[in-house]
C-alpha cells in the first residue's frame, strides 16, 4: 500500500499539472485583457468588478467550505456511512445556495454602495472626471459579474466532494474552462471594437468580458455536476435545514471563512487603498498579482487541495499517527519551497522583463512597466510565505481546529493595514504589495511555531530547505548575469531566454543536491 507521504506527491503531481495548464490559459487571458483594456479607468473598474464575486466566493465557499467540509464529511462517512455523509452535504448545499442568492440580490440592489466600500477612491479620488467614469463603469460591470458568486461557490462544494473521492484532476482542470470562456469573450470584444485607442469602445469590450465571467461559471457547474452524477455523489436537493452534523460543520465554517481568506482580505485592502492612489494603481496590482499567482496557484493551492483530505484521513481517527502526519506536512513544506523559493528569486531579478514580455502590448502603457514591475517584486517577496500558509493551514483544519488560523488571519490583516498605510505613502502601489507580503510572512511564522509545539513539525525539515535556498540563490545570480549581457531583441524573446535559462540551471542543481530524490523516498 502506498504511504500517505508518497500518495501526497502523486496527488500533488496530478493537480499541479492541470493547475499549470489553467495558469497558462490564465496568462493568455491576462495578456489579451492587457491588450484589450490597457491600464486606466476602464481596467480599474473591471478588475474591481471581477474581484468582488471572487472575494466573496473565497470567504463563503472555496477555502472556508473545503476547510470545514472535508474533515466533517470524512468524519461522518467513517462513523455513519456514505448515505449519512451525503445527507449532510445536501443540507449544507441547500443552505449555502439560499444564503448566496440572497447576498447577490442585496448586492445587485445596492451595488453603488458596495463599490464605494471596496473602492472608495472611485467616489472621492484624484480626478473627478475619471472617478465618475470609474464609479459608473464599476457598478455596471459588477452587476454583470456578481451572479458568478453562487455558481462558483456551489462549484467549490462539489469539487470538495470530488476531491474526497480522489477526483482531483477534473476539479483542478475546470479553471481552464473559465479562462477559455473569458479569452473567447475578450477576443469577441476585440473583434467587435478593434480601435484600442477609444475609451468608449474600451468599456464596451469590458462589458462583453464581464458577461463571459458569469457564462464561464455556468459551464463549469455543468461539467462538475455531470461528474458527481456519474460517480453517484451528487448531494440531494431538499429544503434548507440544519441537522446536528451540519450544525457542527457550520460552527467550523465561520472561523474557517476568515482563516482561509486571509490573503484575499489583504488583497481587498490593497484594492481599497489603491483606489485612493493614481489611476492605474489597481490595474498594476492586478497584473503583478497574476504573475505571482502562477507559483501560488500551481503549487500553493494544489498543495492545499492535496493535503486536506490526506491529513483528514490521518487526523479523523481515535488514535492519531503523529509521525505519519508530520511526514506528510514535511513533504508538503519541501514541495512548496522547492517551487516558491526559486520563484521569489526569479521575480526579484527579472520582474521588469516579465511585465514587458507578457503585458506591454496594445493599450498597455509602456510607462506603467516599471511601476508594475516594482509591485511584482514586492509581491514576489511573499510567494514562499503564501505557499507556507497554504501548506500549514490544512494541518489545523484536518484536526478540526478552525479558530487558530482565524486568529492568525486577524493578526495578519491588522499588520497589513498598518504597514499599508505607512508604505503606500513612500512606495505607492508597491508599498501595498510589500505590506501584504510581510503580513503573510508573519502568518507563516506563527503557524510554524504552533505546529512545532503540537509535534506536527520538527527540525528535520530545515536541511532540505537550506539546500533549496542555496540552489535558488545560485540560479538567481546566474540569470541576473545573463540578463545584463543579453543583446537587443524583442521583449518576449528576452523573457523566453531568461525563463529557459532559469529552468536549465535550477533543475539539474535540484537533482545533483539530492533534494528531488529525498521527495521520492
Amino acid at each position: 500500500m502506498t504511504s500517505a507521504p508518497q500518495r501526497l506527491l502523486s496527488i500533488f503531481s496530478k493537480i499541479s499539472v492541470f493547475t499549470a495548464l489553467s495558469r497558462i490559459f490564465g496568462f493568455t487571458r491576462d495578456i489579451i485583457l492587457a491588450i484589450v483594456l490597457g491600464l486606466g479607468p476602464v481596467s480599474d473598474a473591471f478588475f474591481v468588478a471581477f474581484k468582488l464575486p471572487n472575494l466573496f466566493r473565497r470567504l463563503t465557499a472555496e477555502g472556508a467550505m473545503a476547510s470545514a467540509f472535508v474533515p466533517s464529511y470524512t468524519g461522518v462517512e467513517q462513523k455513519y456511512g456514505v448515505r449519512q455523509a451525503m445527507r449532510m452535504a445536501g443540507e449544507v448545499q441547500s443552505l449555502l445556495v439560499l444564503i448566496l442568492i440572497l447576498i447577490v440580490i442585496i448586492f445587485e440592489l445596492f451595488m453603488p454602495v458596495v463599490i464605494t466600500l471596496i473602492a472608495p477612491g472611485f467616489a472621492v479620488g484624484l480626478s473627478q472626471s475619471n472617478d465618475i467614469s470609474r464609479m459608473a463603469n464599476a457598478v455596471q460591470l459588477a452587476r454583470l459579474t456578481m451572479p458568478y458568486l453562487p455558481l462558483i461557490s456551489l462549484l467549490a462544494l462539489w469539487i470538495s466532494i470530488g476531491n474526497i473521492y480522489s477526483r482531483f484532476s477534473l476539479g483542478a482542470s475546470v479553471p481552464v474552462i473559465m479562462n477559455a470562456v473569458m479569452i473567447a469573450g475578450a477576443v469577441l470584444a476585440w473583434w467587435l471594437w478593434p480601435d484600442l485607442s477609444s475609451t468608449a469602445d474600451s468599456f464596451d469590450r469590458a462589458l462583453i468580458v464581464a458577461m463571459a465571467v458569469t457564462m464561464g461559471g455556468i459551464i463549469k457547474l455543468i461539467v462538475i455536476g455531470t461528474m458527481l452524477i456519474r460517480i453517484r455523489r451528487m448531494p440531494p436537493l431538499h429544503l434548507p435545514r440544519i441537522s446536528p452534523d451540519s450544525r457542527a460543520l457550520w460552527r467550523r465554517f465561520f472561523p474557517a471563512a476568515l482563516g482561509a481568506a486571509g490573503t484575499q482580505i489583504n488583497l481587498l485592502i490593497d484594492t481599497i487603498l489603491a483606489s485612493l492612489l493614481a489611476v492605474g494603481s489597481i490595474s498594476q496590482l492586478y497584473f503583478a498579482d497574476r504573475i505571482a499567482q502562477l507559483p501560488l496557484g500551481v503549487v500553493g493551492i494544489a498543495l492545499g487541495v492535496a493535503l486536506l483530505p490526506t491529513l483528514s484521513r490521518l487526523e479523523q481517527v481515535d488514535k492519531v499517527d503523529i509521525p505519519a502526519v508530520r511526514s506528510v506536512i514535511h513533504r508538503g513544506v519541501i514541495i512548496g519551497m522547492l517551487a516558491s523559493l526559486p520563484a521569489m528569486a526569479g521575480v526579484l531579478v527579472i520582474a521588469d522583463a516579465l511585465i514587458l514580455g507578457l503585458f506591454a502590448y496594445g493599450a498597455f502603457d509602456l510607462a506603467m512597466v516599471t511601476p508594475t514591475a516594482l509591485v511584482l517584486m514586492a509581491y514576489g517577496v511573499g510567494i514562499p510565505a503564501f505557499i507556507l500558509v497554504k501548506t500549514l493551514q490544512p494541518a489545523f483544519y484536518a484536526a478540526g481546529d478552525t479558530k487558530t488560523p482565524m486568529w492568525i488571519t486577524i493578526i495578519s490583516v491588522v499588520i497589513n493595514v498598518g504597514l499599508s498605510l505607512i508604505l503606500m505613502r513612500v512606495l505607492a502601489a508597491a508599498g501595498l504589495a510589500l505590506a501584504t507580503s510581510i503580513s503573510l510572512w508573519c502568518s507563516a511564522m506563527i503557524l510554524t511555531v504552533i505546529l512545532v509545539r503540537r509535534r506536527r513539525l520538527d527540525g528535520s525539515v530545515l536541511w532540505p530547505l537550506i539546500k533549496i535556498m542555496v540552489v535558488a540563490m545560485i540560479m538567481a545570480g546566474l540569470v541576473y548575469g545573463l540578463k545584463q549581457h543579453l543583446p537587443a531583441m524583442l521583449a518576449w524573446q528576452s523573457l523566453a531566454i531568461l525563463m529557459l535559462a532559469s529552468i536549465t540551471i535550477y533543475a539539474p542543481l535540484v537533482i545533483l543536491t539530492g533534494i528531488w530524490r529525498s521527495l521520492k523516498a
